[in-house]
């Protein structure tokens, strides 16, 4: 017993902030973006539009996709660091959206790897019995943004993606999952205030410590060098080859992290899903809404070998493969 992706869906809000729209914000450029990381526009919540409201819209569409009524869910893990509100869970705002009421629900913080985590631990709960598990990774990342900071304010947007869990059919489904972590190296990527380390005030917000801090080479280098090591491992695990994938997911933090990673790999670029170019770092959203992209666009085909891949702050960094 393991489990399937039986059904996607994703959600994005409706307002397109581009690279040009930033040119008047900060001092920066629309070809300095694209050339450093890939992105031209990402998505922006609107105003009181929180992660639960764009966690549902992408859920309904998975459990639409997948044939299953929320009343059959056994379980709802949403993947989240921008949470509505620090209680109670945005799993279990959710929940009740989608009329879940026999489902448990949970929030799993592993910032951008996220919905790997979340995938890995719905795949455990179905092979011990669990019928249906819904995982939804969704981020309102513009509310942690520091929007005077060229170096962070170029990287991130807001979305939400979903998969529904179900029991696996014949040799389809997770094959295996492999979750990292290193928090020794918490300070390359973290959002230093607002939690009880340094509770809100007047002067953490004047501080801008609410905000998102990120050191980028360092990150670059830890990302490519772990995401390497993942994605070898998860194939060693399978007796596979890089030859045996039919498609590469990795999160959509920056296309040179991904060129470097799959040219170390030796995959041929078109394997692999991309649309940071239209969404930006959508943290634990990212991979889920690139997921949905490629299964909706039929890039995604019965009996494919998929892989996931994902680093983020902690530092965490996971992969997963799938038979589809």
């Amino acid at each position: 017993m393991r489990a399937c992706i039986a059904g996607t869906g994703s959600y994005v809000p409706e307002r397109v902030l581009t690279n040009a729209d930033l040119e008047r914000m900060v001092a920066t450029s629309d070809a300095w973006i694209v050339e450093r990381t890939g992105i031209r526009e990402r998505r922006i919540a609107a105003p009181g539009e929180a992660a639960s409201d764009l966690g549902a819209k992408a859920a309904e569409r998975a459990l639409a996709a997948a044939g299953i009524a929320a009343a059959d869910l056994d379980l709802i893990l949403v993947a989240t660091c921008t949470g509505d509100s620090p209680l109670p869970s945005t799993a279990c705002m959710i929940q009740h959206r989608l009329g879940a009421r026999r489902a448990a629900a949970c929030d799993l913080s592993a910032a951008c790897c996220g919905f790997v985590y979340a995938l890995g631990v719905g795949d455990a709960y179905i092979r011990t019995g669990s019928r249906h598990v819904l995982v939804v990774g969704t981020e309102v990342m513009s509310m942690l943004t520091d929007w005077t900071d060229r170096n962070t304010c170029v990287l991130f947007g807001d979305g939400a993606g979903a998969a529904v869990l179900s029991p696996s059919e014949g040799d389809r489904g997770m094959l295996s999952s492999h979750l990292h972590a290193d928090g020794t190296l918490w300070d390359l990527i973290c959002v230093p205030g607002g939690g009880s380390r340094l509770p809100p005030s007047e002067k953490l917000l004047a501080e801008g410590q609410q905000h998102i801090k990120m050191k980028g080479n360092e990150t670059f280098k830890v990302a490519v060098k772990t995401l390497e090591e993942a994605a070898r491992e998860a194939l060693a695990a399978n007796n596979l080859t890089v030859e045996d994938l039919d498609l590469y997911v990795p999160h959509q933090a920056n296309i040179r992290i991904i060129k470097a990673v799959v040219t170390r790999l030796g995959l041929p670029m078109e394997k692999v899903v991309l649309n940071m170019d239209r969404y930006g770092n959508t943290s634990a959203a990212s991979i889920p809404l690139a997921l949905d992209e490629a299964v909706r666009g039929g890039r995604v085909k019965a009996g494919n070998l998929v892989m996931l891949e994902a680093f983020g702050a902690g530092l965490t960094w996971a992969s997963a493969v799938i038979r589809w």
